[in-house]
């Protein structure tokens, strides 16, 4: 482990979407990054593989790999990393009730860290309170989650509002994730 590396929050559960999870993760290391992979516990995940087929009116699921957690919610020290990736799948339904992670994710909007979402990654936002005002891209289904808490739902690839940036789908990580590392840059000085 390179102790000049700066560290990065990924935020994951069981359900966790595998390409929502594993383009950032590895597009973080590829920027000189060290990805943290944070959950309930620390211990393995199942990941899972989403895509709505041909026909079907609602997203079907595949198991995907698994990830290891290397640190729980409890134990992390939110100013101890330069971001924080809340990544999509059905982990954000349960996760996003987690008193730590709520603590945590209040704190990076706060002290205005570079934060990233996909998905349904924005459940954990919308839960903690922060998105009262604040334009997210999201998946179509959880528009309410989004506006029900105060946030404004924008149907594009990449939302950029203040320090927040998020993009809909796995579909759009090629739009979003590298605005969110160049803003980590800029947060870093690199």
């Amino acid at each position: 482990m390179n102790a000049q590396k700066h560290k990065v929050l990924v935020i994951v559960g069981d359900a966790t979407e595998t390409v929502d999870t594993l383009y950032p993760f590895y597009r973080l290391i590829e920027g000189g990054y060290q990805p943290v992979v944070a959950a309930p516990e620390k211990r393995k995940y199942q990941m899972v593989l989403h895509e709505v087929k041909p026909g079907w009116t609602i997203t079907k699921e595949w198991e995907g790999y698994t990830i290891d957690a290397e640190i729980a919610f409890k134990d992390i020290k939110p100013e101890e990393y330069a971001g924080i990736f809340f990544s999509g799948g059905r982990a954000p339904e349960y996760i996003r009730e987690d008193g730590d992670l709520l603590r945590i994710t209040r704190w990076f909007w706060e002290h205005e860290k570079p934060m990233a979402s996909v998905c349904h990654g924005v459940e954990i936002p919308a839960r903690a309170g922060i998105v009262k005002g604040l334009r997210m891209a999201t998946v179509a289904k959880c528009r309410f989650d989004l506006e029900v808490c105060g946030g404004i739902y924008v149907n594009e690839p990449c939302v950029i509002d203040r320090h927040m940036v998020s993009g809909r789908t796995f579909h759009d990580n090629g739009h979003f994730v590298g605005p969110w590392i160049r803003m980590l840059d800029a947060a870093c000085g690199k």
